[in-house]
């Protein structure tokens, strides 16, 4: 069977949003990342052989407006998540489900599916409570506007999962929000489940990922700012629920030979190219619909939301970008994802010049 993600040694290091358009970066220039399936597929494979550990994707139904509409083209996340575990031998690759827009059946028989198709192990299970209003106004879906009860519906989504997965014969479900007769689902994952991922930054949410997941994923304005938030997660999943869970953050990545190379490009593309109005709109529906980002953190971020959709910006040679995502190692994070303008023309020499660096660092196992 293929090693699960739940195996591998090591901080853990994946890439994310590659199926949207613009990846993370919030630009005008020529070359912002396609999100073709050739694209996505050339990219998977490099990171295959590299031994990046997993890619997560985003489901998005609605662009962000700008010149450029980001994240307007997107494909979708269990289909693209079939097509690369088919494609690919070793690297786990994780399918984003909003539990408003999905019936809890059709996951679990689609993620059961994907385990198949990885061979066992590979497959993983990113939960969405949801928080973009004008997405749920296209699917005709009320968005319930207390936050805590997003959480509610989708913690009964995911028993239902579960159940699905673990129950042998046909069941019932009778809750608050699913009322299920006589149901049958085969057939179940390799493993009897699939790893589990969920971005937890409100109050609400942390609890629901240290509840659920075996991956918290959350954003950091600095690396010593994040080793309490860190810490605050896996003591929350010990103390609440008796589990250990691990600790993923999000960052994106210009990593050239010189510092001054490094910079010139950031500033190219996330300040002369960037997409400001795309960049206004998301920061926007942040600040009313989600709660990923304090108000403080809103207010000072432009620039990095143009460069990296608000994630950790590191940016420098070989060493500084080793460097940068070891002190996020040393703050007591399991892993990260990293995003690049270009991923699949970037990754090549990320591959060869800073994965080596962590290897000699101890931050990750030898390849």
């Amino acid at each position: 069977m293929t090693r699960s993600i739940l195996d591998r040694r090591g901080f853990k290091l994946g890439l994310f949003s590659a199926n949207c358009s613009g990846g993370l970066a919030v630009t005008k220039i020529d070359k912002r990342w396609s999100a073709s399936w050739e694209d996505n597929l050339r990219m998977a494979r490099i990171a295959d052989e590299a031994g990046i550990d997993f890619l997560l994707p985003i489901a998005r139904w609605i662009g962000y407006k700008g010149d450029t509409n980001f994240h307007g083209h997107v494909l979708d996340p269990i289909v693209w998540a079939a097509g690369l575990l088919a494609s690919t031998q070793r690297i786990s690759v994780f399918s984003t489900i909003h539990t408003a827009f999905n019936h809890p059946l059709v996951t679990a028989k689609q993620m059961a599916t994907l385990d198949q198709l990885g061979g066992g192990g590979r497959a993983g299970l990113n939960i969405v409570a949801g928080w973009n209003q004008p997405e749920y106004n296209a699917m005709g879906v009320d968005m319930p506007q207390e936050h805590d009860a997003r959480y509610a519906f989708a913690q009964e989504w995911w028993d239902v999962v579960r159940e699905a997965w673990s129950e042998q014969g046909i069941f019932d479900h009778d809750g608050e929000y699913f009322h299920l007769k006589n149901v049958e689902s085969e057939p179940k994952p390799a493993g009897g489940r699939v790893p589990v991922l969920n971005a937890g930054s409100s109050g609400q949410g942390r609890s629901f990922a240290a509840k659920n997941s075996d991956f918290v994923f959350t954003i950091i304005p600095d690396a010593e700012t994040g080793s309490g938030i860190a810490a605050g997660l896996k003591q929350q999943a010990r103390t609440e629920h008796g589990r250990e869970v691990g600790v993923f953050t999000l960052g994106h990545v210009v990593c050239r030979p010189t510092r001054a190379e490094a910079e010139e490009f950031v500033h190219y593309y996330a300040e002369e190219n960037a997409d400001w109005g795309a960049v206004d709109y998301l920061m926007g529906l942040q600040g009313l619909h989600a709660q990923s980002f304090t108000p403080e953190m809103l207010a000072t971020m432009r620039s990095r939301f143009a460069s990296g959709h608000g994630s950790l910006p590191i940016f420098g040679t070989p060493d500084d970008v080793a460097e940068g995502i070891a002190a996020v190692h040393r703050a007591g994070f399991d892993g990260m994802t990293v995003a690049f303008v270009d991923y699949a023309d970037e990754l090549p020499y990320f591959a060869e010049e800073v994965l080596p660096r962590l290897e000699a660092m101890g931050v990750r196992p030898k390849a």
